[in-house]
C-alpha cells in the first residue's frame, strides 16, 4: 500500500495543480492496472469521496511530491516498455511432434526455430491473434484453465511461447465445434513439447488463460538479408520487450543516402525495400509495437550478400 501524506492547502492554484496531478496518476495506475476476473492480483477500487477530501486538503508541497510519487510509479512499472497484459480465455491444441520438428519454417518466416534461438516454446497464432503476420515474435504466458475443465490440466504450472507460425481457419467447421482458428475465435496451436507443460496429451485440446508478456532474448536484434537487386527483403530475429515489430526504415552509407527510407511489411517478421542498395553499409531503425525505436547504425558491412545474417550488439528492453 502507497500512503501519501498531505499538507494544508495554501492556494487555489496549488489546489488545482494537485487535483491534476492525482488525477492523472491514478488514471495511470488505473490504465496499467486494470481490474480484471482473472488477473492474479486484485485491485482494491478506490474510495472517491475520500479522495477528494484529501485533495481539499493538499498544499503546493503535496503537488510536487506527488508528482515524484507518479514518476517514481511509472519507472516502476516499466515506462513505456510493454508490460504483462490482463488474463483473458481462449484454447490451444498442439502440432509438430515430441521432438518440434514439425513447426520449424512456418509463416513468420524463421525457418529453423533451434537455429534461430527460438527451441520448441513455439506457437501458431488464430487470425484474430496473428493480425496479418504483425504479431510475429510476440510472447504469450499460458496456464491451462482447470476451473473450466480439470480433466486435463496439470496443475500450478504455466509456460511461455513465441508466435512464430499461423493457425489457418477451417472454413468447412463451425468456430464453436471444432473450427478453433475461426475468427472470432482465440487460439493457440502450440509446439507439442510447450503444450505438454501444461496440459495431458490425451485430452488433445485444453481451455487456457493467456496474457501477453514482454520476451527475454539473449545477445542482439539480428537482421537476414534474401532477394534480390531493387528487392531487400529482412528478416528479424531475436527482439527482445514486444517482440515484433511496428515500423522499420533503412538507410544506405553512399553519398545522397543520408535520408531515412520506409520499409514496407511484406509477410510474417520480413519487411522490404525497393531501393538499390546493393554495395553499401545498411543502417536500419526499428520501432517495436510497444512504442520503443532503435537505430542499428551501420549494422550491415558494404560486403554484404544476399543470404547473410548480421548480429547487432543492440537489444530492446
Amino acid at each position: 500500500m502507497i500512503h501519501f501524506w498531505l499538507w494544508p492547502c495554501y492556494s487555489h492554484t496549488h489546489l488545482q495543480v494537485a487535483y491534476t496531478s492525482l488525477s492523472l496518476c491514478i488514471y495511470t495506475m488505473c490504465l496499467k492496472f486494470p481490474h480484471r476476473d482473472l488477473y492474479p492480483i486484485s485491485i482494491t477500487p478506490f474510495n472517491w469521496s475520500l479522495v477528494t477530501k484529501l485533495i481539499a486538503m493538499a498544499g503546493a508541497y503535496y503537488s510536487y511530491v506527488l508528482a515524484l510519487v507518479c514518476a517514481l510509479l511509472s519507472m516502476a512499472t516499466g515506462g513505456g516498455a510493454l508490460e504483462p497484459s490482463g488474463w483473458l480465455r481462449a484454447h490451444a491444441t498442439f502440432y509438430g511432434g515430441s521432438d518440434a520438428g514439425g513447426t520449424m519454417g512456418g509463416a513468420c518466416g524463421y525457418g529453423n526455430l533451434y537455429a534461430q534461438g527460438y527451441g520448441t516454446r513455439t506457437t501458431a497464432l488464430s487470425t484474430v491473434l496473428f493480425d496479418r503476420g504483425l504479431s510475429c515474435g510476440q510472447c504469450y504466458k499460458l496456464v491451462c484453465d482447470r476451473k473450466t475443465d480439470p480433466s486435463w490440466c496439470k496443475p500450478g504450472v504455466s509456460v511461455t511461447v513465441t508466435a512464430t507460425n499461423f493457425c489457418p481457419p477451417n472454413w468447412d467447421l463451425p468456430s464453436d465445434k471444432g473450427g478453433w482458428c475461426n475468427p472470432p475465435r482465440p487460439h493457440f496451436d502450440m509446439a507439442q513439447p510447450a503444450w505438454e507443460k501444461i496440459g495431458v496429451y490425451r485430452g488433445g485440446i485444453i481451455p487456457v488463460i493467456y496474457q501477453r508478456v514482454p520476451c527475454v532474448k539473449k545477445g542482439g536484434v539480428r537482421f537476414t538479408i534474401a532477394g534480390h537487386d531493387y528487392f531487400e527483403l529482412v528478416l528479424l530475429t531475436n527482439v527482445a520487450a514486444a517482440g515484433s515489430v511496428k515500423a522499420m526504415d533503412v538507410k544506405g552509407s553512399k553519398a545522397g543516402s543520408n535520408d531515412w527510407m520506409p520499409m514496407a511489411h511484406n509477410w510474417g517478421a520480413n519487411w522490404h525495400s525497393l531501393k538499390y542498395l546493393n554495395g553499401q553499409g545498411l543502417s536500419f531503425r526499428v520501432t517495436i509495437t510497444d512504442g520503443q525505436t532503435i537505430v542499428f547504425a551501420d549494422v550491415v558491412p558494404p560486403s554484404w550478400k544476399f543470404g547473410q545474417t548480421f548480429a547487432s550488439n543492440l537489444q530492446f528492453k
